[in-house]
């Protein structure tokens, strides 16, 4: 289970008063000594999580599941239940795999984003062991074991935090989840619809020339509040400029500048949007167009013009019987670009959550889309037998705030692999 990213505002933070960020010792300390209750969002636990029951029921499975299935929350371990004394653990016993592999076998459908943690005091003489469960987007998660009216039977259980403690779900709690679920999966694809058409409509509606579009919907799986503070404006320029660095340094191909080079031109004047900031070349009118958009819930869109100049020369060259011509080059650029962008908006904005990217290539009408590839020694040329195909089916992909340049590196190049499989050719960032 790869560990994911805490989320930044938790029950001790609101009741610390304390503004977001990661949780620290003191904090832990603060709230034990203060006795803060438990809640449905945080239970603390004495003893270190234990292996499953005859190998078969997992408590740590269970309170994990709970809290993953009702609106996340913290279990931190080191402080009685009760009258949350700190005492401590042996930070030497932590074994965050063993415990990640019990969830892994005990919970179904899997929780890709919990984290472990472990504080220890300034001295060093105290520690505890923070588990961070985030609510999952793919509740109701069921917890199996062994059905105690017959040893041989597994049995499968939903656990959720009822205030103070955890209870099972009844039938119609869970045929309730499903359907609430299945309405958020709905919802989060009508959503990544709309910001795919909205930005095709901007980029395609004045085009003099047919032209293929890179586009890429990023979108947190658990957008930020409205309440939330606004992006501000000069940190959205900070931001294009870091995503653009940090793009960059996840390739060996500089033959093709990615479309964050490009905004630079229009990178320190932003235009205000709903409830977003926009970076447009379209009004200029010269160069390669490039539409960008950084919303203040951690949404971004990437709408990038595959055919500017797709043969290095004047495109009236390109015959028209190879239809729209498509940058292999540019289509690799915007892939690092796009997921760069999201990653480093979340970051900025405290996402508590996966990001979940879509990347396709489309045209105002179904004509046939043409591979331009770089060959060796700079020759732009049509690969021979490259697939023509006049739709390109929209490719996913994960990332979170959390993620490494080699993670960011290889979704990206995924992301590429996929698209340009569908022309029928191998292309590599």
């Amino acid at each position: 289970m790869l560990p994911g990213m805490a989320r930044s505002w938790t029950r001790l933070h609101e009741h610390l008063g304390t503004p977001p960020g990661p949780l620290t010792f003191d904090m832990v300390k603060q709230a034990a000594d203060a006795n803060l209750a438990e809640s449905d969002d945080l239970d603390w636990k004495e003893h270190l999580p234990q292996p499953p029951r005859e190998g078969r029921w997992n408590e740590l499975a269970k309170d994990v599941a709970a809290m993953a299935n009702t609106r996340g929350g913290l279990l931190i371990y080191g402080v009685t239940d009760k009258t949350t004394v700190p005492v401590g653990i042996n930070p030497g016993e932590v074994n965050t795999q063993q415990y990640a592999q019990w969830i892994r076998n005990h919970v179904q459908p899997y929780l890709p984003d919990l984290t472990f943690t472990t504080l220890a005091s300034p001295d060093g003489h105290l520690s505890f062991l923070i588990i961070d469960v985030p609510a999952s987007p793919m509740a109701p998660h069921h917890v199996y074991g062994t059905a105690a009216k017959d040893k041989d039977q597994q049995a499968a259980v939903v656990p959720y935090r009822d205030r103070d403690h955890t209870a099972w779900m009844a039938e119609y709690q869970i045929e309730r989840a499903y359907r609430e679920r299945f309405t958020r999966t709905q919802h989060a694809q009508d959503e990544t619809d709309r910001l795919l058409a909205h930005a095709l409509d901007n980029s395609l509606a004045d085009q003099a020339d047919p032209s293929a579009w890179f586009v890429a919907v990023a979108r947190p799986e658990q957008s930020l509040p409205r309440t939330a503070p606004p992006l501000a404006r000069e940190k959205a320029s900070d931001l294009c400029a870091t995503a653009r660095a940090r793009s960059q340094q996840l390739t060996r191909n500089r033959l093709a500048a990615g479309p964050l080079t490009g905004l630079e031109v229009v990178s320190s004047h932003p235009r205000p949007g709903l409830r977003r900031w926009v970076f447009s070349t379209l009004p200029l009118r010269t160069g390669r167009e490039i539409y960008t958009e950084l919303h203040h819930d951690g949404s971004t869109v990437l709408a990038v013009n595959l055919s500017w100049k797709a043969l290095r020369g004047d495109d009236t060259e390109a015959p028209e019987a190879d239809g729209i011509l498509v940058d292999a080059d540019i289509v690799g650029a915007s892939c690092r670009d796009a997921l760069a962008l999201a990653r480093e908006l979340a970051r900025h904005l405290g996402v508590d959550s996966s990001v979940n990217v879509t990347a396709t290539i489309a045209t105002a009408e179904p004509v046939p889309l043409t591979p331009v590839i770089t060959e060796y020694g700079g020759f732009r040329s049509i690969p021979d037998h490259a697939h023509r195909p006049r739709h390109i089916q929209p490719i996913t992909a994960l990332i979170t705030p959390a993620d490494e340049d080699d993670h960011l590196c290889a979704s990206a190049q995924e992301t590429f692999t996929d698209l340009m499989h569908q022309f029928g050719i191998i292309a590599y960032l």
